[in-house]
């Protein structure tokens, strides 16, 4: 797999390190992926008293959970209305529960293992449109009224200059529960806890294929591990793995960015309560900054296998448009990474038989849907299927053409969508 050159990388443990998978291993559950996903299935469980060893092709947070954004937002990827329009009330209010759980799972996990991840409180969604401040507006009334959701207020435009300076936008929403953080070191403490408890963490072990009868049998070019159960937790990387899941996502490449560290003045101007934000476009701009006052700002997508070959001035034009008075600051990180969504951007959970967990889709909403992800296998396993299968209720749907012919469909709607944002 293709190495990264990331701030991320840069300002995590470089000495985190786990063996390769030789020979054979037993245990109750194979976890395929040391994403947040993988990660969090691994440390559950092993608080649960079964045996784990989670199998990752590369290192751990390789993929999207090492490169996102570190946004840790509330709800689901798609909003209240939506869901209570698709599903119902009661539907609705369950997805809402369960996505202010997943918040307070992050918040609870970096407490209860210290881990060390830049964990900071605040996101503002802002509108890159005027039509869109009446939408933002309305949403932060149907929390408060309908979810008792106090924590979120509505920022008018004249207000905006007390948060961000920057006449890009319009009106915001103001939401104080949800957090941001260091991604890759949010996985590498995850991974030092889910290790402390017992798990088996194998590197550079990718899984070659498995086989499932009464136990699963996963094999590597080094070794094999027999399970009584199998967790999938590949996402974007899940490729020919198991071709039962992988039509139901489209892999997705994002790109990010990190400036120099940035004067106090500079760090107030970009975020004065120093909360993430993340605008209204169909292909969003997210932003926040670091420990050490970078700008971390991630804006634009491609629809290929191929990243472009200037990462930075590719973000950089983006990140112009939100702050002109940038234009002098250097920037000394570019960096992609894939993700995977999916038709109506709700996750995709399931099981295939009785003993084949799938995790993914999470459509750019991965930090706290993906910890959850692994709360709620968990439980399944454990006995309780009650709110996994809620999940693994949603209507999914294979994208139209299967895996060869959905790219075009994709790149079509997507640059509709991205035109429209500029119109």
């Amino acid at each position: 797999m293709t190495a990264v050159n990331s701030y991320y990388i840069d300002s995590a443990d470089t000495q985190l390190r786990y063996p390769s998978l030789v020979g054979e291993r037993t245990a109750d559950i194979c976890i395929v992926g040391a994403g947040y996903t993988g990660l969090s299935s691994a440390l559950h469980l092993a608080e649960r008293g079964y045996s784990v060893v989670v199998l990752e092709a590369a290192q751990v947070g390789f993929g999207a959970s090492g490169r996102n954004g570190g946004h840790v937002g509330v709800g689901q990827r798609k909003d209240q209305f939506y869901l209570e329009k698709q599903f119902g009330q009661e539907i609705a209010r369950g997805l809402w529960d369960m996505g202010l759980e997943a918040v307070e799972t992050v918040r609870q996990l970096v407490a209860r293992y210290s881990i060390d991840c830049d964990l900071k409180q605040g996101i503002m969604h802002l509108a890159h449109r005027r039509k869109y401040c009446v939408e933002l507006q309305q949403e932060v009334d149907h929390l408060r009224h309908n979810y008792q959701f106090d924590e979120i207020q509505y920022i008018p435009e004249a207000a905006l200059p007390d948060y961000i300076d920057s006449t890009a936008y319009f009106g915001a929403q103001l939401d104080n529960v949800s957090m941001h953080l260091h991604p890759l070191k949010y996985a590498q403490g995850l991974a030092r806890a889910a290790s402390d408890a017992g798990v088996q963490i194998f590197e550079h072990s990718k899984v070659l294929s498995y086989t499932q009868s009464g136990s699963v049998i996963v094999r590597t070019a080094g070794g094999q591990v027999t399970a009584k159960e199998l967790v999938l937790a590949c996402n974007g990387y899940i490729d020919k793995l198991e071709p039962r899941i992988n039509g139901y996502i489209m892999p997705i490449n994002n790109f990010v960015l990190a400036t120099e560290p940035l004067s106090d003045t500079q760090a107030k101007a970009v975020s004065a309560h120093d909360t993430a934000m993340q605008d209204t476009r169909f292909v969003i701009n997210y932003w926040k900054l670091s420990a050490d006052n970078r700008l971390i700002f991630g804006g634009g997508e491609n629809y290929r296998r191929g990243f472009p070959a200037d990462i930075r001035g590719f973000v950089r034009k983006y990140m112009l448009q939100v702050y002109p008075q940038l234009s002098q600051t250097n920037i000394d990180y570019g960096w992609g990474g894939t993700l995977a969504i999916t038709l109506n951007r709700l996750p995709h959970f399931g099981r295939i038989g009785r003993n084949i967990w799938h995790l993914q889709g999470y459509s750019g909403h991965g930090v706290p849907t993906a910890t959850f992800a692994g709360k709620l296998v968990a439980e399944a396993i454990s006995g309780k299927l009650e709110r996994f299968d809620l999940m693994a209720g949603l209507p999914t749907h294979k994208f139209p053409g299967g895996t060869l012919l959905r790219w075009p469909g994709m790149v079509a709607g997507m640059l509709y969508f991205a035109l429209r944002d500029r119109i």
